[in-house]
């Protein structure tokens, strides 16, 4: 291997790593606020994916359809929770969030999508699709369980994967999709050829990373969930609902995770599932970051995409069990350092 080589897969795995740090800082937030490990982010991945190349091929993808339904299942979810409170105008806004929005959604898409619109539009449309979905699953899904343990959050989380997963199979078929790349630049730096989709995945990343740095320390809604995520008592005592800053972060988790799939399905075939094997990357690089870190998680990203992208050289039938194998020496380090105490979860 000499150096053109060495460089190229640098550049990939560095263009790997900007997708991976997204779904851990993805992971790293929802668990730090709800204490779900949120193992469906891949599927989100996938959604993203396949519903801009459905977009692409002039079609309505099956994600509309989706939407809709878990939408109608969020306000069933926010009406049990909330049965004790209601009101004339509670019902009235959740109403509007949950199924007059879908409901407009599927409309405009399903009107714009047979006559293709330019790549921005289709962008747009793809998030505006799939992003909701996050908060529909959390209101339907993990807000009426929100006082169970970790170990019961993550059992239903598993078993919100495996459905998604059949109906990304129902909606889009076997068969992969490759999106067109948001950028055909190209040029080259010394021996290092660079394209424009490499740049445009590593702009997006630092964009949004730093959004969420502001987000985060400069506005009161950031400030909260990191509250929230300090001590839930302790916010819920300050007057922080819990249950607002559980739909923020899930509503952040499903914008990062439909955003990595439109990043990164121009660089590789998409298949229904391929979002799970992405996000298990990710979540590779919040373990690393002990799940509350999002500097750290951030950082593990890009050593999972440099060390995947020089064993894809090397020995490249092994470089998902080399990727995976990176976290065991992280626990076993962790676990000599850790006191363990009684029924801790």
């Amino acid at each position: 291997m000499d150096l053109s080589i060495g460089l190229i897969l640098i550049q990939d795995g560095v263009t790997n790593a900007a997708i991976y740090a997204l779904l851990a800082l993805a992971l790293v937030l929802v668990f730090t606020v709800t204490r779900v490990i949120f193992v469906p982010v891949g599927e989100f991945v996938s959604f993203g994916a396949l519903t801009l190349a459905a977009f692409e091929a002039g079609k309505v993808p099956g994600t509309v359809s989706l939407l809709v339904v878990l939408g109608i299942a969020g306000a069933i979810g926010r009406l049990w929770t909330e049965r004790a409170n209601l009101s004339a105008r509670m019902l009235g806004g959740i109403a509007l969030e949950t199924v007059v929005v879908p409901a407009l959604i599927a409309a405009l898409v399903t009107w714009l999508a047979p006559h293709k619109p330019p790549q921005i539009v289709q962008v747009l449309l793809a998030l505006l699709v799939v992003a909701p979905m996050g908060v529909y699953l959390y209101e339907s899904v993990f807000r009426p369980i929100a006082e169970a343990s970790v170990l019961v959050l993550l059992i239903v989380a598993v078993a919100l994967h495996l459905a998604l997963v059949g109906l990304a199979l129902i909606f889009f078929g076997a068969e992969g999709s490759r999106t067109t790349a948001l950028s055909e630049a190209s040029f080259t730096l010394g021996q290092l050829f660079i394209t424009g989709q490499s740049l445009a995945v590593l702009g997006v990343t630092l964009v949004l990373i730093l959004a969420l740095y502001v987000f985060f320390d400069r506005t009161l809604i950031g400030k909260a969930l990191r509250a929230t995520a300090v001590n839930r008592v302790g916010a819920r005592l300050v007057g922080i609902s819990p249950a607002f800053s559980g739909r923020i972060a899930f509503a952040l988790a499903g914008i990062i995770g439909a955003l990595g799939g439109i990043l990164v399905s121009p660089l590789t075939t998409i298949y229904y599932d391929t979002g799970f094997i992405i996000g298990l990357k990710g979540f590779v690089a919040a373990i690393i970051g002990g799940l509350v870190s999002y500097p750290l998680a951030a950082g593990a990203a890009i050593l999972v995409g440099v060390i995947e992208s020089f064993a894809s050289f090397w020995a490249s039938e092994l470089k998902e069990v080399i990727v995976f194998m990176i976290i065991v020496p992280i626990l076993l380090v962790r676990s000599y350092g850790t006191q363990v105490l009684e029924d801790e979860e």
